[in-house]
């Protein structure tokens, strides 16, 4: 079968859980991270290069806990998402920024490294077994007629994303009846009302219901290397609207994704995965990722020393 790589979105690492660096976090029983259940699914569906974008000082203490274990395993490249990597126009402008630009500066930190077809994940956000098998069929073989480029995205099912712990924001996604992508909406603070919808306030304080067998996008995009001029000319357009007061403005792959659908420039096909989702996004979250991983060892889905 034909290459890909996965690369993982590390540059965020500890925020939004209360310090300490939470995509290194034990949840295995021999110590095993999140990622390194995500690498060995990625490797087992046929990926044979890992790329791993994080900032520049938490490099030591990154290999130690994983990266120089996985070298041994696959090819594994490093990309360095630091605030500073952008365009020497605006650099002045936003000198007083302290926090790097969002997941679409994350992907154009690797334009250099990845040069094959690439899903890009979240460090600390397990997907199951059936994303990888699905997206590394659809970025090794997927043909198409049309000019467009053409992307992926791996859908799950809403009422496998849910937190026990407080509500999620996701993707919520519509699509035709090909499956191709026709907008996606981030929608906050979801929670579970039944079991056939989940419910939502919007800025209002009026409260909804959503289809809890609703697909959402879980920032799992597969993407060829002919995006990167793309994205790198979106970053260019992004820092021009804003003024120097906006030191929080961030450059978020799934809207620029959602933006280039609006006006024609892309095609997303929503792959399907059945499995369920879970992270750390609430610090009482670890206790039932380590709950799940134990479960998936005791089912036979993961030897219990990967």
């Amino acid at each position: 079968m034909g290459k890909a790589a996965l690369v993982i979105m590390a540059a965020g690492i500890g925020s939004r859980f209360g310090g300490g660096i939470k995509q290194l976090e034990p949840v295995g029983p021999n110590g095993e991270i999140i990622m390194d259940y995500s690498i060995y699914d990625a490797m087992e569906a046929g990926f044979d290069k890992v790329v791993f974008v994080i900032r520049k000082d938490l490099e030591k203490d990154f290999k130690e806990v994983i990266g120089d274990r996985v070298e041994k395993r696959v090819e594994v490249a490093y990309a360095y998402q630091e605030l500073s990597d952008i365009p020497k126009a605006y650099q002045e402008t936003f000198r007083a920024r302290t926090k790097p630009w969002g997941t679409g500066q994350a992907i154009l930190a690797c334009k250099d490294v990845v040069k094959e077809p690439f899903l890009v994940i979240n460090a600390d956000d397990y997907y199951g077994k059936e994303a990888y098998v699905e997206a590394y069929q659809y970025l090794t073989t997927a043909k198409t007629e049309s000019d467009k480029l053409q992307l992926c995205m791996v859908g799950f099912i809403l009422k496998n994303t849910l937190s026990e712990n407080g509500t999620v924001t996701r993707g919520v996604c519509h699509m035709d009846a090909d499956r191709m992508l026709s907008d996606i909406k981030e929608t906050h603070g979801l929670e579970r009302f039944d079991n056939a919808q989940a419910i939502v306030s919007d800025e209002q304080g009026e409260s909804y219901k959503i289809d809890i067998n609703s697909s959402v996008s879980m920032n799992m995009w597969g993407i060829t290397p002919e995006f990167f001029p793309v994205l790198e000319q979106g970053f260019e357009e992004f820092l021009a609207k804003l003024d120097e007061e906006d030191l929080k403005a961030e450059y978020l792959l799934p809207t620029f994704i959602g933006e280039k659908l609006e006006e024609g420039l892309l095609q997303v096909k929503v792959l399907q995965s059945n499995d369920k989702w879970f992270g750390v996004t609430y610090k009482e979250d670890k206790e039932s990722v380590v709950q799940s991983i134990q479960e998936l060892i005791a089912a036979g889905i993961y030897p219990k020393e990967l």
